[in-house]
């Protein structure tokens, strides 16, 4: 069990002597104590959350070298988390599972691979049109596949069908393109 930076000032607080813990010089000691106790376990606390992929901030450029991976600052934070962890989950025997671990890295899930013929088809199911970050996947995909394997990609658009229970106006706001390749209202 850890013992809290308030924990620990009273705990030596109460070791005091009584004309020591009422003298203003005690008191001004102690309480410069407790800001530095405080933002040291502030500064413990961020160092632990970046330890994990999944909150870590400025870290993320440190796993980014260590892993080979151009930093690029201006990618949100999300999009650089996926780039690792599918750099991390891409070693070991590649099978149709390993791919979609590393292509889950972006999706969330909902993404089928199989081998068909040796190609490797990539369905996804979760995202309508292309994935915004799809360069990322294709250059993960292409550092982990057989060489000798083609890659085929194949994406969810809405159809006709989907469109017609909408009105004219309630879809003229939007492109053909938005249409056919965004989540609908």
């Amino acid at each position: 069990m850890s013992t809290t930076g308030t924990d620990l000032l009273k705990r030596l607080r109460g070791r005091l002597q009584g004309f020591m813990s009422k003298s203003g010089v005690y008191k001004a000691i102690f309480d410069a104590d407790a800001d530095q106790i405080n933002k040291r376990e502030d500064a413990t606390g961020d160092l632990q959350l970046q330890l994990s992929v999944d909150s870590a901030t400025w870290a993320l450029s440190i796993f980014e070298r260590e892993l080979g991976i151009p930093t690029d600052l201006n990618k949100p934070l999300s999009e650089r988390r996926s780039v690792i962890k599918s750099k991390m989950r891409g070693t070991g025997k590649v099978d149709a599972a390993m791919i979609k671990l590393v292509i889950d890295s972006w999706t969330d899930g909902g993404v089928d691979v199989e081998f068909v013929n040796s190609e490797i088809k990539v369905t996804f199911r979760s995202v309508v049109g292309i994935p915004s970050n799809m360069d990322d996947v294709r250059i993960a995909v292409e550092e982990i596949k057989p060489a000798h394997l083609a890659i085929v990609y194949a994406f969810l658009y809405n159809q006709y069908d989907q469109l017609r229970s909408y009105t004219h106006d309630q879809l003229s706001s939007r492109t053909h393109d938005q249409l056919r390749a965004t989540a609908l209202p």
